[in-house]
Formats: structure tokens, sequence, C-alpha cells
């Protein structure tokens, strides 16, 4: 089995709306010890995050370096638009940034675009205070490369949707850019049917030739599917174990998809 790319001896901690994990490669550099946690509802993540460190095993004895897997709203940015002193207010146009925030941003040279997010200071400082190297990624960025890579193989045109934390990120990808970007809450899967033949339609693609490719926690599955395949001949679900060759981290209970591939394609 192929070693797994992510930096090694670096704890990484995921974050997203509703929810939080810790994980870190083991020491054979071929699996992943992954470590769900269990938020407390009316407390700020920065007090979760501060009763994990008592509680959570891989945060007993943490190493120096962390990555922080944010999962939150991003704001696309082509690169020759991008000015890092306007983040601020460009964020702030798009998102209801709030006083307690801080914005961050990701470059992402293969897509000739910069990810621009926010992260709350009281949980930046928590971090702060218990590791030396802190690295922040958006965590749908792991995603963006490795199907932009996907989108390659074959000939047609390629739509992508991905379902996490109650919502739908959908796009699609032109040569080295994206197409099309663009993120929906979707905590019902018939918002979801609109949402993906609404963009399908913006994006004038072929019913009966180009592909639908959806992978995450989609809900009602079996549903979605079935729904689709009534417009579009070609509409799939991935299945991560499949798209990752049957890797064994991908039998993780309760991984994210964007966490997998971080792990195994790397950022």
């Amino acid at each position: 089995m192929p070693e797994i790319t992510s930096n090694k001896q670096r704890l990484t901690i995921r974050i997203g709306r509703n929810s939080m994990s810790f994980s870190q490669v083991a020491e054979n550099e071929k699996d992943v010890i992954y470590e769900p946690y269990v938020i407390k509802s009316g407390v700020s993540m920065a007090a979760n995050l501060r009763e994990a460190f008592k509680t959570a095993d891989l945060l007993l004895d943490p190493p120096a370096r962390v990555r922080v897997v944010l999962d939150s709203d991003v704001l696309m940015v082509p690169v020759e638009l991008f000015d890092e002193k306007d983040i601020d207010k460009m964020y702030s146009h798009t998102f209801p940034k709030k006083e307690q925030d801080i914005v961050c941003y990701n470059v992402l040279p293969d897509l000739n675009a910069v990810a621009v997010f926010a992260m709350n200071k009281d949980l930046r400082l928590v971090i702060d205070d218990h590791f030396k190297d802190v690295k922040v990624i958006t965590a749908i960025s792991p995603v963006w490369r490795h199907l932009h890579q996907r989108s390659y193989t074959g000939t047609r045109h390629k739509l992508y949707g991905y379902f996490h934390e109650k919502r739908l990120d959908i796009f699609s990808f032109q040569q080295n850019r994206f197409k099309f970007c663009n993120t929906f809450e979707a905590s019902r899967a018939n918002d979801s049917l609109y949402f993906l033949l609404y963009v399908w339609k913006q994006l004038r693609l072929q019913p009966e030739y180009d592909e639908l490719h959806i992978v995450g926690e989609i809900p009602e599955k079996e549903w979605l599917q079935a729904e689709l395949k009534k417009f579009l001949q070609n509409a799939y679900i991935i299945n991560p174990s499949a798209d990752f060759n049957r890797h064994a981290i991908t039998e993780i209970k309760g991984m994210p998809y964007d966490l997998l591939t971080l792990y195994i394609k790397g950022r």
C-alpha cells in the first residue's frame, strides 16, 4: 500500500460549522488515526477546542506542527485580480464578516485562483497557544485539486457536486481555471436536485453526452441519483473506495471526503 502523502508528524484539526475532528498519520506511514470530537451545542468552537485538549487522545501529547482544515464560506478570486491588501474588503462584501473573524487565503496556482475565507480570532488564539507551526487551509481545496485532475479523463465536460456540512459545492473546470464555482444550502434532496440541474442548464452541458459526478454526505442518495438519471444520461456517485483504489483509510467511518483526499492525494 502506498505511503500517505500528507506531512508526517503534523496533527490535522478539521473544523466545520458543527463538527470537529483530529487526525494524524500513524507510525507505519500508511494508516491514519482519526478521532472525531462531539461538539457541545451553545458553546463556541474555540471553547470546544479548549475542552478537547483535556480529553481527546490525539491532543494529550500533540506534535508542535498542526494543519487546520477549515470548512467555511470561501470567496474565489482569480489570481490576476488578487491583492492581499483588499481581502478584508472583498470578503466582507461577499459574506457577513464578523468583527471577531480574521480573513485568510490559500493560493491555488494550478487553478489560477485564490481561496479567501474567515477564521474566528479566539479559535486561532487557542491553536496558537498550543502549536508552534500552524498551517490553515480551506477544507475543499484538496477536493478541487483532485477532481480538477479527474476532469482531464475522457473528452466529456464534467460537472461536480460535493456535499458537506449540509451544503453543496458545485464546480466545473475549463483547462486550468474554474468554469463555475458556487455553494448552496442543501440539507434537502429536492433543493440539491434543483441546484444541480440549474447549474447544468446554465453551463449549457449536454444531457446525452456530458457527465455529472457527486460525492460526500449526499442526502437521500438513492432518490437523488434516480431523479438525476431522468434528466442526465451520465450522472454518477463517486465511491471513495473505488476513487482511491481501495486505500485502507477509505474504510475509516465518518471521515469526510475532503480529509480522505488530503491524506491520499495531498493538498
